[in-house]
C-alpha cells in the first residue's frame, strides 16, 4: 500500500549543486520545501577526513562516490541500427551518487557560458551563413542571453568561491585573464591558485605563439573564504585528490559545505536519502503536476509526495529517464524529427599528449583539481574563423597536471612494455619528469544524437532503462584534428625529450574508457513547445508548475564544462519561482 504524505509547497528531486541553490533559496523564502535525493546522506566532516578520503583504490579505481549500475543503470549504443547493451560497469562518465551529487567529487571547474552559446545557431548563420550548419545538426538559440544570467553567475562564483582571474570586467580587458569571456561586473572572490612548472612551461610557450593563456577559474579555494552566506573554505593543500574525491580540507566549493547546510538551517526543509523518485503525476487533463512517487530503499516501501510545485534537480540523465517514465512530454523521434523529450543529447570531446623531460621535475603530487593554464583562442574567441577548419564550436587548450596518484598516474613513453621490470623502471624515471597538455572540446547536437527508453532493459524497480543513442559526427572529427594539430605544435615548441602523439578523437566512441562526466540535452530549453522542453525560465512547457534544472537543459555542449551555467540558472530559477511563478501561479511565466 502507498504511503501518502501531507502536501508541500514544493518537492525538489535530487540534492547536489542544482537542487541544494534551490532548497536553499525557495525555503529561506517560506515556502515548504521537501528535497529527495535517491543517495545516502553524508557530511564533509564525517566522511572526508584523511586517512579514508585518500583511499584511491575505494574512491579513484572503484568508484566509492557514483551511482550503483546494479540498481540502475542505462543501455548505450552508437547508430539507430544497433542492439543496445547495458553500461555494466562505470567508464566513460561518472554520475555521482548520495548527498552532494557530482558537486562532491568534482574538480571545480567553471566557466561562465556566453552568447555564443545561448545565440549560437542565429550567430553562425548571420556569420558564416546558413549552408555552414550541417541539415542533421539540430542546434538552437537558447532563448536566454549572457547579460540575463550574469547576476547568477557572480552569485554562484562568490557562493562556490571560485578561484581565477577576471579578463573581462566592465568591457575593459583585463590582463592576465580570459580576453574572450563575458563582461562582468566584478572579478572572481578569490586569486588564481600557485601556478606549477607545468604552468609556467604552457604560460611560456602560448604566449610566444601569439595565444592568451590563463588560469584556470576552478572552485579550489586560493585562500581561506568566507562566502556572503557565511559558509567557510579552507585553503587547498594542492594534495592531489580532487575529482572522484570529497575535500579533506573543506577548500574545494561544494553543495555540501555551502548551500545544503544552509537549507538545513530552515523550518521550511525537510530532506529524505535513499529515496528513489520513480515518477512525476499529473492531473486527469495531464496539464498540472500533482506530485511524485518514489521508492524508500531502506524499507522498500511506496510513497506518494503531493506537492504544488515539483522541480527536477537531479543529475542531466536522470532528469530526462525521469519524464520519459512519467510520459511528460512527447519522446523524440530522430526518423521524423518530432517530439523532444530526450532530443539533442551531446557529450564532450578531447584529445591531449604527455611530453617528458629529462631534465624537469614537476612534483605532480603537488596538485589541485584546477591547476592549469587554458588558451580560449579557439573556441571563445569569436575572431577566430571557423570557415577554414569547417565545424561550428570550438576547443579550450590547457597545460598543467590535477593528480599524481599512485594508482592511476603512470606516464611512460610510447613503446614501453605494459608490466615487468622495464615498466617499472620507466615509470619511476618519468614519473616526475613530464607534464601534460590537454583540450576539451564541443559536441554539436545532432538529429541522431538521443535519449530515449529500451524496449529490454530494466532496472531493480521494474523500469525500463533509458537508452543512449550517441556518436561523434564529422564536424566533431574536423574539430579533434584541427585541436590535435594545435596541442602538436605547442607541444614541440617546448622541446620535450619525448612526446607521445595527440590522436584526434575519430573512432567510434566507447563507453568503456573515461572521458567526461559532462553528459548534456534531452530536456532543453528554448523558445517554444515545437522545438524544447522548457521555456528561459526552466518552466515545462506541458505542466506549468513543473521545472526542470541542470545540465538536461542544455541543447549542445560548450567546450566549457557545464557547472557554471548549471549553478547560474538554478538561482536563476528561484528568482523567477520566487519572483513571478508565486505572484501568478497557474501559468506559464
Amino acid at each position: 500500500m502507498t504511503k501518502k504524505f501531507p502536501e508541500v509547497d514544493v518537492v525538489i528531486v535530487g540534492m547536489g549543486w542544482t537542487g541544494g541553490i534551490l532548497s536553499k533559496e525557495l525555503s529561506e523564502s517560506g515556502l515548504k520545501v521537501l528535497a529527495l535525493e535517491r543517495g545516502a546522506p553524508r557530511s564533509a566532516e564525517e566522511d572526508f577526513s584523511v586517512p579514508r578520503m585518500r583511499d584511491e583504490l575505494e574512491f579513484g579505481s572503484r568508484h566509492g562516490l557514483m551511482q550503483d549500475l546494479r540498481r540502475d543503470t542505462l543501455t548505450v549504443r552508437n547508430t539507430v541500427d544497433q542492439t543496445a547493451l547495458p553500461m555494466r560497469q562505470l567508464g566513460s562518465f561518472l554520475p555521482g551518487e548520495g548527498l552532494g551529487g557530482a558537486g562532491v567529487h568534482w574538480n571545480g571547474h567553471t566557466w561562465r557560458w556566453t552568447d555564443m552559446e545561448f545565440k549560437i545557431r542565429s550567430m553562425y548563420e548571420e556569420r558564416y551563413g546558413k549552408k555552414f550548419i550541417p541539415e542533421d545538426m539540430t542546434i538552437q538559440d537558447w532563448g536566454i542571453t549572457y547579460t540575463e544570467l550574469e547576476p547568477y553567475y557572480d552569485k554562484f562564483e562568490k557562493t562556490a568561491g571560485i578561484s581565477g582571474k577576471a579578463g573581462n570586467i566592465g568591457g575593459v580587458t583585463q590582463e592576465g585573464g580570459n580576453p574572450f569571456e563575458g563582461p562582468r561586473k566584478s572579478g572572481y572572490p578569490l586569486p588564481p591558485l600557485e601556478p606549477s612548472l607545468a604552468c609556467d612551461m604552457f604560460t611560456s610557450a602560448a604566449k610566444s605563439m601569439g595565444l592568451h593563456p590563463f588560469p584556470m577559474p576552478t572552485a579550489n579555494a586560493s585562500k581561506p573564504y568566507t562566502n556572503p552566506d557565511g559558509a567557510q573554505l579552507g585553503q587547498c593543500q594542492y594534495c592531489g585528490f580532487c575529482e572522484r574525491y570529497g575535500c579533506e580540507a573543506n577548500a574545494k566549493g561544494s553543495p555540501l559545505i555551502t548551500v545544503i547546510p544552509f537549507a538545513m538551517r530552515q523550518s521550511t526543509f525537510e530532506l529524505r536519502t535513499h529515496s528513489v523518485v520513480t515518477q512525476v503525476h499529473m492531473d486527469k487533463v495531464k496539464k498540472v503536476a500533482t506530485g511524485v512517487s518514489y521508492t524508500n530503499l531502506q524499507t522498500g516501501e511506496e510513497c506518494f509526495q503531493p506537492a504544488k510545485i515539483v522541480i527536477l534537480a537531479a543529475y542531466a540523465l536522470n532528469n530526462v529517464h525521469l519524464m520519459l517514465t512519467s510520459g511528460i512530454g512527447k519522446p523524440y523521434d530522430p526518423v521524423s524529427q518530432k517530439g523532444v523529450v530526450g532530443k539533442n543529447y551531446a557529450y564532450t570531446t578531447g584529445t591531449g599528449a604527455t611530453l617528458f623531460f629529462s631534465d624537469k621535475n614537476f612534483n605532480p603530487f603537488m596538485s589541485t583539481g584546477g591547476l592549469s593554464i587554458l588558451v580560449d583562442d579557439f573556441n571563445g574567441n569569436w575572431n577566430f574563423d571557423r570557415s577554414g577548419p569547417q565545424f561550428v564550436g570550438g576547443a579550450t587548450i590547457n597545460g598543467g597536471m590535477n593528480h599524481g596518484r599512485p594508482i592511476q598516474y603512470h606516464p611512460v613513453p610510447p613503446g614501453t612494455p605494459r608490466w615487468g621490470k622495464p615498466w617499472k623502471e620507466a615509470m619511476s624515471k618519468w614519473y616526475l619528469r613530464s607534464m601534460s597538455i590537454g583540450s576539451n572540446g564541443s559536441v554539436m547536437a545532432n538529429r541522431y544524437n538521443y535519449l530515449d527508453l529500451d524496449p529490454t532493459y530494466r532496472n531493480v524497480l521494474g523500469q525500463p532503462l533509458m537508452r543512449m543513442t550517441f556518436d561523434y559526427k564529422p564536424n566533431e572529427h574536423r574539430l579533434s584534428k584541427f585541436t590535435a594539430q594545435k596541442i602538436n605544435e605547442i607541444g614541440r615548441s617546448l622541446n620535450p625529450e619525448i612526446m607521445t602523439a595527440p590522436n584526434p578523437r575519430v573512432a567510434p566512441w566507447s563507453v568503456v574508457p573515461y572521458q567526461s562526466t559532462h553528459n548534456t540535452g534531452g530536456a532543453i530549453m528554448g523558445t517554444n513547445p515545437s522545438n524544447s522542453v522548457v521555456n528561459k525560465y526552466c518552466q515545462s512547457w506541458d505542466a506549468h508548475n513543473l521545472f526542470v534544472v541542470g545540465a538536461s537543459l542544455f541543447p549542445h555542449n560548450s567546450a566549457y564544462n557545464p557547472t557554471g551555467p548549471v549553478g547560474a540558472l538554478s538561482y536563476w530559477v528561484a528568482d523567477a519561482i520566487k519572483n513571478k511563478y508565486i505572484k501568478n501561479p497557474g501559468s506559464l511565466i
